[in-house]
């Protein structure tokens, strides 16, 4: 087993991640101009296959980018680029799969009439597990204070682009504080999201997240919790805007993520939440559990190499 091994395909040729296969003058390189989704298998299951597929081309639309190549063909690459880790690591465990696609190459210069058509890459990894000391005392948060997360009407969050520097640089201020991860608040100074995952609150039984509307991307975790699992759970949920000053009047946090499915926050700066056994974010994750085993056992065509 390779731990660190990434398998890429670029454009349908099979290779390893850390060999060059993009042009210097790649849009995505270049200006971040590409979109993006991560999906991971349960019980080798790709989950949520059409869910993050449709959210793709939501973005590609948003960004002016025309996709010449359907869900078939993508999954079928998929599924080469499975075969190829697998058989390179001889990992059996469950996947992490990313597929990029940029707007392509071409003269330098930011007119969208320059580049030469779409490039695709796909990598796969081992999907990482929850570290030891964030699953049992909980992940560490700290608001951020310098920057603010970009509203809407400049560079939309629910967009899922390459573009990542607010995420990236919000998270630097954080990490410099020792925490886990960031929570922005946006120009309104409400409470948004963490770096690459959704947040939700308990408080008086009572599931409570941030809407769409603060900014915030449409994460399809955070989706089905909403749709299907809270229900099933037997938990109300409330989206509403939050402010920062309600933080030590919730009871709970967590956060939500492809990668991360519900993983529990034990502290936002100085703020403790409750975490572990007997805590409603435990009650949810077993909830979503239990719908990702439902998930996987009626799509079988899901099933990867």
């Amino acid at each position: 087993m390779r731990p660190d091994f990434i398998q890429a395909n670029t454009n349908g040729r099979l290779h390893d991640a850390r060999e060059t296969s993009l042009s210097p003058l790649n849009r995505g390189y270049l200006y971040g101009d590409a979109v993006y989704e991560v999906w991971r298998t349960y019980d080798g299951v790709l989950f949520a296959w059409d869910e993050h597929w449709q959210r793709l081309l939501q973005s590609a639309q948003a960004l002016h980018m025309d996709l010449p190549w359907d869900a078939p063909m993508i999954w079928r690459e998929i599924g080469r680029t499975v075969a190829a880790f697998r058989e390179t690591t001889g990992y059996a465990g469950e996947l992490y799969v990313r597929l990029q696609i940029s707007r392509g190459a071409g003269t330098i210069g930011l007119d969208l009439g320059l580049a030469d058509g779409p490039d695709f890459t796909l990598l796969v990894q081992a999907n990482k597990v929850m570290p030891a000391r964030q699953a049992q005392s909980g992940y560490t948060l700290s608001l951020e204070s310098t920057l603010r997360r970009n509203p809407a009407n400049a560079l939309n969050p629910a967009w899922k682009t390459g573009n990542y520097l607010n995420n990236i640089l919000c998270l630097r201020e954080a990490n410099s504080r020792g925490a886990d991860d960031v929570l922005m608040i946006n120009l309104a100074g409400e409470i948004t999201e963490a770096a690459t995952s959704n947040i939700g609150f308990f408080r008086a039984g009572e599931l409570v997240t941030p809407p769409l509307s603060a900014g915030i991307l449409g994460g399809i975790t955070r989706e089905l919790i909403l749709r299907e699992v809270a229900a099933v759970a037997g938990l109300g949920v409330t989206e509403r805007v939050i402010a920062p000053a309600e933080l030590n009047s919730m009871e709970e946090c967590f956060i939500m993520s492809t990668t991360r499915d519900i993983a529990p926050v034990g502290m936002i700066d100085q703020q403790p939440y409750r975490v572990g056994p007997g805590t409603l974010t435990a009650h949810l994750k077993s909830a979503f559990a239990g719908y990702v085993r439902r998930y996987s056992a009626i799509h079988p065509e899901l099933k990867l190499p």
